[in-house]
């Protein structure tokens, strides 16, 4: 399976996103819109990238009623993006729900993955504040075997954790991994961590990488560290 670095835009207007965009003369960096970007500029900057050339992950990670979470797919559909997420934590039906919107009249869809634990929760957090007692690694595998078994094509989780996931889902079903640092970097936020390199041998697919690139004094010249260790690993 092709491995690839996702590079997160999280940026607060159109303006910076292309200014960011922009360094790139000879790269078209596969690029995560979230929530911040995509609320600040709507579909318009989905559109607007996916027309550059850009492969998109659209990361807005919904959690509703199936319902609400079948018609919003739907919408999210007509994007034409690559990848689309929701929480596991949303349950079966929500994500067969998803699958259903999702999917175009032709049979088509962009690739759907379930987001296990964030990478900014650790095992503290998660006895605390979720009341969830279990061993994180032991949640994530659950929650990946539920988006299995529920017929997504992957999940979003650790690098800590992602060749267990393929251990237990298969080496087919996407490990999408936030979290990684460069080893000369501050974790920010991020509690399970990895660097590009051991990301790439622990078996993720697609490694998510923002500040680290976004925030680098030369943005394209850390892309290209970020690619190299990741690809080489």
């Amino acid at each position: 399976m092709p491995k690839d670095v996702i590079v997160a835009c999280d940026f607060e207007s159109k303006e910076k996103t292309l200014a960011f965009l922009d360094l790139f003369t000879d790269e078209k960096p596969f690029v995560k819109i979230g929530m911040e970007l995509y609320y600040a500029e709507g579909p318009a900057i989905v559109r607007e990238l996916k027309a550059r050339g850009h492969k998109i992950f659209l990361d807005l990670k919904l959690h509703d009623i199936p319902n609400t979470v079948k018609k919003t797919m739907a919408v999210l559909s007509k994007l034409d993006v690559d990848i689309v997420n929701l929480h596991a934590a949303g349950t079966t039906a929500m994500m067969q729900a998803a699958l259903e919107g999702l999917t175009r009249p032709d049979g088509t869809r962009p690739l759907l993955i379930a987001v296990t634990m964030l990478t900014s929760t650790d095992q503290a957090a998660m006895e605390r504040d979720l009341l969830i007692k279990e061993p994180i690694a032991g949640v994530v595998l659950h929650y990946a075997e539920t988006a299995k078994n529920a017929g997504l094509d992957g999940v979003v989780c650790s690098p800590l954790e992602a060749r267990a996931v393929h251990a237990r889902c298969g080496e087919g079903f996407l490990t999408v991994t936030p979290g990684v640092r460069f080893a000369d970097a501050e974790k920010g936020d991020q509690k399970r961590v990895m660097t590009p390199a051991d990301a790439g041998k622990a078996g993720s697919d697609y490694i998510v990488v923002g500040r680290p690139i976004t925030a680098a004094p030369d943005p394209v010249a850390a892309y290209r560290r970020c690619v190299k260790e990741f690809i080489e690993a």
